[in-house]
């Protein structure tokens, strides 16, 4: 399924939840369309490693979340399901990605899930500078997790803080990816690094700084991983 038809599928499903609910068409008359196309979302969400956040699989649950009391409006269930559908049609349309492999590392790949949910989340500039500072942390726990400091000399012979992500890992990559083969993979790493660490601390910051902040980071996540041996086949 591509991005179009995921996010056709979803605006059906947001459309049908909204219509029954809003003196539209018989629930009775657009279940078996709304729960075919759900599980076919489901199932793409779930191929794009994506968490499913749509709670009504069935629209007579549906009727008896808007009837409770606590929608009593047309327009009260309008918002509520835009709440629902919103924050992951923009995930789509903005075209990020969740494929990121764990490293084990359990600190940084619960970091990375949360940067990654608040990107998606994210509309004011503050919230685009928290996911920058997520990333700040997201590179920390990345660098405590490799770096040692009998194996990893600083390169301005300064010892790095233990949160000073940016000297523990270019210590790291120094010593780690050495050698004439590698100089091209340093590069693009500290490249990264520095595009990272610079985002972070940008204070007019948009969803493009943060989204490119995030790619950024995980770049670096992943490419310490492999160099580390986490990625390597069993």
């Amino acid at each position: 399924m591509t991005d179009a038809e995921l996010i056709q599928s979803l605006d059906r499903l947001r459309n049908t939840m909204i219509a029954v609910a809003t003196g539209g068409p018989r629930i009775q008359d657009e279940s078996a369309q709304f729960e075919s196309t759900f599980d076919l979302v489901v199932q793409e969400l779930s191929r794009r490693g994506l968490d499913n956040p749509l709670p009504y699989r069935n629209l007579w649950d549906w009727y008896g979340r808007w009837s409770s009391g606590d929608l009593p409006s047309y327009k009260s269930r309008r918002q509520f399901v835009s709440t629902l559908f919103t924050p992951l049609i923009d995930r789509i349309h903005s075209g990020f990605r969740t494929d990121y492999e764990p490293t084990g590392w359990e600190r940084v790949d619960r970091t990375v899930g949360e940067l990654r949910s608040r990107l998606a989340a994210a509309q004011t500039e503050e919230q685009h500078q928290a996911v920058g500072l997520l990333c700040r942390e997201a590179l920390i726990s990345t660098a405590q997790a490799v770096f040692v400091a009998e194996k990893h000399p600083s390169l301005d012979g300064v010892a790095p803080s233990q949160t000073d992500a940016k000297r523990m890992l270019e210590a790291y990559i120094a010593v780690e990816m050495n050698g004439s083969t590698n100089e091209y993979l340093r590069k693009h790493t500290r490249a990264a690094l520095d595009l990272a660490v610079h985002l972070q601390h940008k204070r007019t910051a948009t969803f493009r700084d943060a989204a490119i902040c995030v790619e950024a980071t995980t770049a670096i996540i992943n490419t310490v991983a492999i160099m580390s041996g986490r990625r390597d086949p069993d």
